[in-house]
């Protein structure tokens, strides 16, 4: 048993550091597809990556040890909460009581760090892009919680084994498909705003009036800009991730492999439809997405309120 579980903890880790290049090469080809034009390489991101890795950084001469260390804050944070998410639709690699409020603050964690070294910088640019995040970010933050939450709730689980437990229990009524389709909806959303993914942020653009995440790295460069880079698809998968375990039919019903495989196609699945959503939908204006983050909420509360049906009509 014990060499059972070594063997999915490295297979965990070696999907969590090479499913993320996978990932932002389907986004970028279904957009090309919907363009009209050739697609980049698949593995565009890893050759980035290396290109980078080569380069020396430069410095502006007012920025302070802040700005150096937060590229790598964020990567590790990335690296680190994706260890708890399972990510082949089975048992994460590791998992405590309410890791999914640890998972919250990881996550805010590199949050702040990229926000600091955009502060850093003396820009008014970018501390504009970095009050957005911050905006953004306190407004989304609850949704995680509530979904959290309702999934314990419902399942009587405490950690994001309640996931899975959620996906493979068959709740009867509707309270049931209430929290489960509302746990998933505010996931995609969060999965888009904490990612940079939301139609009003275009990342091939640096229009200053819809720049939230982009904005904030413009003076990184070299390595540091190849871990921003990795560490932002690092965190798009493991968002997508949580929401194909919700999705994933196999969990709990199948064997480790199959559970896996199943888990990772509903990843690409999910990319492509980021990558659907950023070709068709306009452009928003930056008033909009507060509105758009608020549904996240919504949804949010009402897997909460299901989950308080269920127990109450179970009692």
């Amino acid at each position: 048993m014990s060499a059972q579980i070594a063997v999915l903890a490295l297979a965990h880790l070696v999907v969590l550091l090479t499913l993320p290049f996978v990932v932002v090469g389907v986004i970028q080809r279904t957009k090309a597809l919907w363009a009209g034009r050739k697609s980049p390489p698949l593995f565009q991101l890893a050759f980035d990556a290396a290109r980078l890795l080569r380069k020396r950084p430069v410095y502006s001469e007012v920025t302070t040890y802040l700005f150096r260390v937060g590229p790598y804050v964020v990567l590790v944070t990335a690296v680190v909460s994706g260890m708890i998410v399972p990510i082949l639709g089975a048992r994460a690699a590791l998992g405590f009581p309410f890791d999914f409020v640890w998972f919250a603050y990881v996550w805010g964690l590199g949050r702040v760090a990229l926000m600091l070294g955009a502060l850093d910088t003396g820009s008014a640019f970018e501390g504009m892009g970095a009050s957005r995040e911050a905006t953004f970010s306190a407004i989304l933050e609850p949704a995680l919680f509530l979904v959290g939450g309702a999934a314990c709730l419902i399942t009587h689980e405490r950690s994001f084994d309640a996931v899975l437990a959620l996906r493979a229990t068959t709740v009867t009524g509707g309270a049931g498909a209430g929290v489960w389709a509302g746990s998933v909806v505010a996931l995609f959303i969060l999965v888009q705003v904490e990612s940079a993914r939301l139609p009003v942020d275009d990342p091939t653009t640096h229009l200053e009036l819809t720049m939230v995440h982009e904005v904030m790295i413009l003076d990184h460069s070299g390595p540091e800009l190849a871990a921003l880079q990795v560490g932002s698809a690092i965190k798009l998968t493991v968002g997508l991730s949580l929401v194909a375990a919700f999705l994933n039919p196999l969990t709990g019903r199948a064997g480790p492999p199959l559970a896996a495989a199943a888990n990772v196609a509903l990843c690409l699945l999910l990319a492509v439809a980021i990558g659907t959503v950023e070709s068709l939908v306009a452009r928003w204006r930056m008033r909009a997405v507060p509105q758009y983050i608020v549904v996240a909420l919504i949804a949010a509360g009402v897997a909460l309120l299901a989950t308080t049906w269920q127990i109450g009509g179970a009692g």
